[in-house]
C-alpha cells in the first residue's frame, strides 16, 4: 500500500524478510522527488507485491487516453519504489563506510598493540639479560666471599694460637716471678747472716737483670702480637663493611626486581584487557558481517523475485544485482580482514603467553636471589659474631699488655729548641741514647759536665709529631670505651709545651693535641661499635683549679660574677672510686664538633698570664672529664668508663719568672699543689700507710687515678734550652719516681643489670 506520510519525518519499513518475517521500521531520509505529488513515503513487502501484481484495468477498455493515464500512474509508482530502493541502497553504503572505518581503526589498534608488544618484549629480554648478568656477578661475589671467609677463618685460627701462646707464656713468667721473689727473700736472710755470700748475690742480681730484659723482650713481642690483632680487626671490619654494602646492593636489586615484576603483571593485565576489547570488537565486526550477509541474501532473493514479477524494470534490477555483487565482494574482503585480525589476535595471545613465561622466570630468579640474600645475611651474622669474639680477645690482650707495662706509665716529650734559645758552640743539654736497649726510651741531660740518664716507657724527640705521640696514647684512650677509668696528665715547667701537647695549635688540624685526637677516636670507635650492638651516651665537664679554688669553665653565668664566685664546689669520692664535683656543669655530647666548641669556650675562660718565662702561661690546672656509658642490646652488657685529660700548670722558680702581685700568689699556689703531688707520689713509691691526698685540691681530685684502680699516664714535657736544665732535671727525676710507683690493678666497670644511663653529680 502506497500513501502519503502524515506529518514530518516518518520512518519507513524495510522488507520483513530481513527480520525473519516480522515487520520492522528502518528510519530513512524522506524522499524528495521533483514534480511528484507525493511526500515522504514508505514501502512494505505487501505494497511492493501489490504494486508488481497490479494489473491495469481502465474503465473503458477502448479508451486509449484512460489506458495511457493509468499506465503513467503505474510507471510513476514504480519509479517511486525504485527511488526508495536507491535511498535504501545509499543508507547501506553509508553503513558500509562506517563499518570500513571501524575495521581500519581496529587494524590500527592491532598494529599499535603489535608495536607495543614488540617494545615490551625487547624490554623483557633486556631485563632477563640484566638479571642473568646480576646472577653471574652474584655467583662471582659469593665465590669471593667464600675465599674471604676462609681467609678470615685462617686469621682467626692464628689469632687463637697467638692468644694461647700468650697465655702459656704468661703463666711461666708469673711462676718465675714468684720464684724470684722467694729467692730474693732467702737471699736477704743470707745477707744478714753471711757476709761472704755478697759476691754470689751480686751475680744473682745480674742474672735477674738479664731476666728482666728477657721479660721486656717478651713484652715487645706481645706488643707486636697486639698490633697484628689490631690489623686483623681492621681487615675483618673492612670485610664486614663490604658484606653490608653487598647485602644493601642485593636488597636494592631485589626491590628493582619486585618493581619490574609488578610492572610486568600490570602490563599483562593491560594486555589481557586490550585482548578482551579486541575480542569484543571482533565479535561486533562478525555480527555486523553476518547481518550484512543476511541483508545481501535477502536483497538477492528480492531481486530474483523482482525479475520474475516484471521485465519492465530489468535495467534497474541489473543495477541492484551489480550492487549486491559489490556488497558480497565487500563482505568477502571483510572476511579476509577478520581473518587477519584473528591472526593478529593469536599473535598477541602468543606474546601474552611469552610474557607470562618471562614473568614466571623473573619470579623464579627473584626467589633464587631471595635465597642468596638469606644465605648472605646468615654469613653476615656469622662474621659479626666472629668480629665480636675477636673484639673481646683484643680487649683482653690489650688490657693484659697494659697491666704488664704498669699502671702508671710515663712518657717524656722534648719540645724543639726555639730560635732565641740557641747556645752557640756549647754542647747540647739534651741527648738521646742510640743503644738497642734504650732506643726510643732513654734520655740524657748534661749538667756542669755531668751526664744524667733516665729511662721511661717512651721518649719523644723534638722532631716527633702530634700524630706520633697520639699513636702511643690511643690504646689507653680505647680502654675508656671498654669500661675503664683512664687519666692522662701533662707535667713540666712553664714553657715546656704541655698545653701544646694536650690541646695543639688552634685552627691547625695537623697539629691537634691529645685531647682533640682522643675525642675524635672515641666518636669514631663509637660509630664502629654501633654495628656490634653498642650504644653510648657521653657527658663532658671542664674545670680549672686556680689558687686552690675550683672554677667551672662551662657555667652559663658570666665569668667573675658574684654567683659564680660564691659557689663552693666540693670534691666527693663514692664507694666505687668515682669522683664527683658538686654543682659542676655537665653537658651531654653527641659529636666531636660539640666537644670542640665546648673546648674553645673553656679555653677562653681559662686563667692565663704573661711571665718572663712564657708570654701565655697557664696559671691554673685544667681538668677535662668525659664519662662514657655504653649498653649492648644484644648481650645486655653495660660499661661505664671515665676519661680524664689534665693540663697541669707549669712549675717555675720565682727568680726566673719575676712574678709579683697576683702572679706571685698564682706561682706560689701552683708550686704548692705540684709539691703536694710530689709528696703523694713519694708516699706511694714508699708504700706508706698514709698518703696525703687532701693536702691540695689537685691531689684530692686525682686520688682515684693515682691510688685507685685507674689506668694513668703521665706525659712529662722538657725544654731543651741550657737555661732550663735545672728545671728539666727536676721534672725528669719526678717522672722517674712516678714511673716506679705501683698502684691498684685497673678494674673494668661493667654489669649485665639494668643501670641508670645517667650519672648524677652531687
Amino acid at each position: 500500500m502506497v500513501g502519503p506520510a502524515s506529518g514530518g519525518r516518518i520512518p519507513r519499513q524495510v522488507l520483513s524478510v530481513v527480520n525473519g518475517g516480522q515487520e520492522t521500521v528502518m528510519p530513512v531520509r524522506p524522499a524528495s522527488i521533483a514534480g511528484s505529488d507525493f511526500g515522504p513515503i514508505e514501502f512494505t513487502k505487501e505494497d511492493v507485491e501489490a504494486l508488481l501484481n497490479e494489473r491495469i484495468k481502465p474503465k473503458n477498455k477502448f479508451s486509449l487516453k484512460e489506458k495511457c493515464d493509468a499506465m503513467n500512474d503505474y510507471i510513476k509508482r514504480l519509479r517511486l519504489c525504485i527511488k526508495w530502493f536507491q535511498e535504501l541502497e545509499g543508507d547501506l553504503l553509508l553503513e558500509q563506510e562506517e563499518h570500513w572505518k571501524m575495521l581500519e581503526s581496529a587494524e590500527k589498534k592491532c598494529s599499535d598493540m603489535e608495536m607495543l608488544m614488540g617494545e615490551k618484549e625487547e624490554e623483557l629480554n633486556s631485563i632477563i639479560m640484566a638479571l642473568r648478568k646480576n646472577y653471574t656477578a652474584l655467583q662471582e661475589k659469593c665465590a669471593k666471599e667464600e675465599s674471604d671467609k676462609l681467609a678470615a677463618m685462617v686469621s682467626l685460627t692464628k689469632e687463637k694460637d697467638a692468644r694461647l701462646s700468650a697465655e702459656r707464656s704468661r703463666s711461666p713468667i708469673l711462676e718465675e716471678l714468684e720464684r724470684a721473689q722467694r729467692e730474693s727473700s732467702s737471699a736477704n736472710q743470707k745477707i744478714l747472716s753471711l757476709n761472704d755470700m755478697y759476691k754470689r748475690l751480686q751475680e744473682y742480681n745480674t742474672s735477674l737483670q738479664q731476666y728482666n730484659s728477657k721479660l721486656q723482650s717478651e713484652l715487645n713481642q706481645n706488643n707486636e702480637i697486639l698490633k697484628n690483632v689490631e690489623k686483623e680487626k681492621v681487615a675483618v671490619l673492612e670485610n664486614l663493611s663490604s658484606l653490608r654494602g653487598y647485602c644493601t646492593s642485593l636488597q636494592d636489586q631485589l626491590t628493582a626486581t619486585k618493581a619490574s615484576s609488578n610492572e610486568t603483571m600490570k602490563l599483562k593485565e593491560a594486555l589481557a584487557s586490550e585482548v578482551g576489547g579486541l575480542r569484543l570488537d571482533l565479535q561486533q565486526v562478525r555480527d555486523e558481517r553476518d547481518r550484512q550477509l543476511s541483508q545481501v541474501e535477502e536483497l538477492s532473493a528480492e531481486v530474483l523475485k523482482y525479475k520474475e514479477w516484471t521485465g519492465k524494470s530489468a535495467g534497474e534490477l541489473e543495477n541492484l544485482t551489480t550492487k549486491s555483487n559489490e556488497l558480497e565482494a565487500t563482505c568477502a574482503s571483510q572476511n579476509d580482514q577478520i581473518k587477519k585480525l584473528q591472526e593478529k589476535l593469536d599473535a598477541a595471545e602468543y606474546k601474552l603467553e611469552m610474557s607470562d613465561s618471562s614473568a614466571f622466570e623473573i619470579r623464579t630468579g627473584y626467589e633464587e636471589q631471595k635465597k642468596v640474600n638469606s644465605e648472605l645475611q646468615f654469613r653476615l651474622a656469622e662474621a659479626e659474631l666472629k668480629l665480636v669474639e675477636g673484639e673481646s680477645v683484643r680487649k683482653k690482650l690489650h688490657n693484659t699488655i697494659l697491666e704488664l707495662k704498669g699502671n702508671i706509665r710515663v712518657f717524656c716529650r722534648v719540645r724543639p729548641l726555639l730560635f732565641d734559645e740557641a747556645a752557640g758552640d756549647e754542647p747540647k743539654a739534651v741527648s738521646f741514647p742510640t743503644t738497642t736497649e734504650n732506643l726510643g726510651r732513654g734520655i740524657e741531660l748534661l749538667q756542669h759536665g755531668q751526664k744524667h740518664s733516665f729511662v721511661y716507657d717512651k721518649v719523644f724527640v723534638p722532631e716527633s709529631s702530634q700524630e706520633e705521640v697520639f699513636v702511643e696514647v690511643s690504646q689507653l684512650v680505647q680502654s675508656a670505651l671498654d669500661g675503664y677509668k683512664v687519666c692522662i696528665f701533662a707535667y713540666g715547667q712553664t714553657g715546656s709545651g704541655k698545653t701544646h701537647t694536650m690541646m695543639g695549635t688552634p685552627g691547625n688540624d695537623d697539629d691537634k693535641g691529645l685531647i682533640p685526637r682522643s675525642l675524635e677516636q672515641i666518636f669514631e670507635c663509637r660509630q664502629t661499635l654501633q654495628n656490634q650492638g653498642w650504644k653510648y651516651e657521653m657527658q663532658v665537664s671542664m674545670l680549672e683549679i686556680y689558687n686552690e679554688t675550683i672554677r667551672d669553665l662551662l657555667t652559663t653565668s658570666r665569668t667573675g660574677s658574684t654567683d659564680s664566685r660564691a659557689k663552693q664546689y666540693a670534691i666527693k669520692h663514692d664507694a666505687n672510686g668515682n669522683t664527683h664535683v658538686s654543682d659542676l656543669t655537665v653537658v651531654d655530647v653527641h659529636s666531636s664538633r660539640e666537644v670542640a666548641f665546648l673546648l674553645n669556650r673553656a679555653a677562653q675562660s681559662r686563667s692565663v698570664g704573661m711571665t718572663q718565662m712564657n708570654e701565655q702561661s697557664s696559671r691554673s690546672h685544667f681538668v677535662f672529664t668525659m664519662r662514657i656509658m655504653g649498653v649492648n642490646e644484644g648481650t645486655e652488657q653495660q660499661v661505664q668508663g671515665v676519661l680524664n685529660l689534665i693540663d697541669l700548670a707549669g712549675s717555675e722558680r720565682l727568680s726566673k719568672s719575676g712574678s709579683t702581685g697576683d702572679r706571685l700568689k698564682e706561682t706560689q699556689a701552683i708550686n704548692k699543689s705540684l709539691s703536694s703531688l710530689s709528696d703523694v707520689i713519694f708516699a706511694l713509691a714508699k708504700k706508706d700507710e698514709h698518703v696525703p691526698f687532701r693536702n691540695s685540691k689537685l691531689t684530692y681530685l686525682l686520688q682515684p687515678c693515682l691510688g685507685g684502680d685507674s689506668k694513668t699516664l703521665m706525659v712529662v714535657n722538657v725544654s731543651p734550652a741550657p737555661s732550663s736544665i735545672n728545671e728539666s732535671l727536676c721534672s725528669l727525676r719526678f717522672a722517674a719516681r712516678v714511673n716506679a710507683c705501683e698502684i691498684g690493678t685497673p678494674r673494668r666497670q661493667t654489669s649485665v643489670k639494668q643501670l641508670d644511663a645517667r650519672l648524677s653529680y652531687g
